[in-house]
């Protein structure tokens, strides 16, 4: 019975081990995640002499207004026979200002940041009056950002057969910047609260088995007498 019981013991102390080390080893809901630079996985289209808004933003909200934030056009290559060429930026903010000076002289006075909303991590940038030259990849970069995902990619396609609207965004792909509901710390709260009603299941379990069993062996203990007469043979 002792061997019995030790193993049962055993095996609730393993499983309660087993499921703590699972429980610790995820990220609480107050442990503050990798901040990442999000794009738009879709193309940004509009008409010529549209505004367009190329959406990039932080996750989770991050706020840049003390950052580097530079805009730029990654398909563009400095001319390989200037070794003093090099390619200017479509916007750039520095210094908690833009720098018109190494912009390209196509986008002077084309291009804004929304300044108010930097703070809540948006960094979409705002292009007037576009043309078909302006076609192409965009990339939205921050040097300075501690993160494994500096950069996002947006690409915008101006067709002059696309209606023509007054501003043209994808929907959804920036985050309203008034909304500060902690999206990514419900998740862990969803997963730990699983993970620790799973444990508290598997330890009623085990110790309801044990003492079921504990009790069982008390109660032939306590009436050893009974078990003796079940098992006298009977009279002839």
């Amino acid at each position: 019975m002792q061997g019995l019981c030790g193993r049962h013991y055993l095996t609730i102390c393993f499983s309660c081990r087993w499921f703590s080390c699972i429980f610790l080893s995820l990220p609480s809901s107050e442990t503050k995640s990798e901040v990442v630079v999000i794009g738009s996985n879709l193309p940004i289209i509009a008409a010529p002499g549209d505004d367009v808004i190329l959406p990039c933003h932080l996750e989770p909200m991050f706020d840049v207004q003390g950052l580097t934030v530079e805009w730029s056009k990654p398909d563009l290559k400095p001319d390989p026979s200037d070794r003093l060429s090099r390619v200017e930026y479509v916007h750039l903010y520095r210094d908690r200002k833009e720098v018109p000076d190494m912009k390209m002289a196509s986008y002077f006075r084309r291009t804004e940041l929304f300044m108010d909303a930097m703070k809540h991590g948006n960094i979409s940038l705002k292009i007037l009056n576009v043309s078909e030259e302006d076609n192409g990849r965009y990339r939205c970069f921050i040097p300075k950002l501690r993160s494994r995902a500096k950069s996002a990619i947006v690409e915008l396609v101006v067709d002059s057969n696309f209606a023509k609207t007054s501003t043209t965004e994808t929907p959804l792909q920036t985050p309203d910047p008034q909304d500060t509901t902690p999206t990514n710390g419900r998740s862990r709260v969803a997963v730990v609260v699983v993970v620790v009603t799973l444990l508290l299941l598997l330890a009623l379990t085990g110790f309801t088995a044990y003492f079921s069993r504990h009790i069982f062996h008390r109660t032939l203990k306590k009436h050893p007498e009974n078990d003796k007469t079940e098992k006298q043979p009977l009279p002839v």
